[in-house]
């Protein structure tokens, strides 16, 4: 399977190192525009492997991939141009965009293009990630299936923002005074999780639910203790992080309840990650995953292990909801 991977983050890197290292995948190009020029084994910290970053998007009609992994930003706008150009150049893609993991509400015409395009050109596109792609929505969709009947669900996940980078505490609020969190949201500028809506939907579609409307609040959590990371100091009174909440309804009744915490440090005031879903209906189910499942490691992973289940899928636009239960490709004897 040859794959070329578009933006070499945190995430990109770590994706393209597993294909380099899987040895039933070769990386045959990468696309980025900080690292352009190296090779792309010193920005792995491996080996030269003897490929040049480009900045130039036409490696991909250049070196023929099977795939192409799109690790560029969040945001469907963003994304979508990276998309269409991968398809036209009849590539699969893998975009661990939050907003690809379920677009179809949110961006309906974007969906039905990319759709179309897919099918056009015998391709696959698939939004994929640990939040959204996996703890909220594909997990908790897996434990429905021993469900006779589900009438509401509920689940948490309370993590740690501390291994992120500048880009992700100014998306959160960390850092800021209270007043300026409150500002930050009325701006744009401070977002909170990016995914509450797509996971929402992927489930509520998949259950036969019709969802009349979502409500989120976003709050700040400020700190009582000093807190800091290489990129943000958070003094007493300021902001650590943001309190991220969504409610599903039909009618006037709530059916999905989804709360995601994120904050740098949580442990020095006593707060222990976690991942937990509650499903009432027939059985009831809790499920309680301590400490949280990683957000970087589990991103990389799951984009890694979704690269041949795309490839060998029906074309279109999928989810996850789509698609075969995501396992481990990379732990093969």
């Amino acid at each position: 399977m040859r794959i070329v991977c578009w933006g070499l983050g945190a995430m990109g890197s770590g994706i393209a190192k597993n294909v380099v290292e899987s040895g039933f995948m070769k990386l045959v190009g990468a696309i980025d525009l900080t690292h352009t020029g190296k090779d792309v084994g010193e920005v792995l910290g491996m080996e030269k492997l003897g490929i040049e970053i480009s900045n130039d998007k036409k490696i991909i009609e250049e070196t023929n991939p099977d795939l192409v992994v799109i690790a560029t930003s969040s945001f469907v706008k963003d994304v979508l141009p990276q998309i269409e150009y991968a398809v036209k150049s009849h590539c699969n893609v893998i975009t661990i965009a939050e907003e690809m993991a379920f677009p179809f509400d949110s961006h309906p015409e974007e969906s039905l293009y990319m759709d179309s395009l897919a099918k056009r050109y015998g391709v696959s596109i698939l939004g994929t990630g640990v939040n959204p792609g996996f703890v909220l929505d594909t997990l908790i969709l897996s434990l429905t299936g021993v469900c006779n009947k589900v009438d509401k669900i509920v689940a948490r996940r309370i993590n740690d923002l501390s291994p992120f980078g500048k880009t992700v505490m100014e998306t959160q609020g960390v850092g800021t005074t209270p007043e300026e969190f409150e500002d930050g949201l009325k701006t744009g500028k401070i977002v909170g999780h990016i995914g509450f809506p797509q996971s929402i939907m992927m489930i509520a579609r998949a259950l036969g639910w019709n969802v009349d409307k979502i409500e989120e609040e976003r709050k700040p959590i400020i700190s009582n203790v000093h807190r800091e990371t290489p990129v943000v100091k958070v003094e007493p009174g300021m902001v650590a992080g943001c309190n991220h909440s969504a409610k599903a309804y039909i009618g006037d009744e709530v059916v999905i309840e989804m709360q995601h915490p994120q904050q740098i440090h949580p442990h020095l005031e006593g707060v222990e990650t976690g991942d937990y879903i509650e499903i009432y209906g027939d059985p009831d189910i809790k499920l309680a995953i301590k400490p949280e499942i990683p957000g970087g490691k589990a991103t990389i992973a799951i984009a890694t292990n979704m690269i041949p289940i795309v490839i060998g899928a029906t074309p279109g636009l999928k989810t996850m909801a789509d698609l075969p239960v995501p396992r481990s490709i990379l732990s093969i004897k």
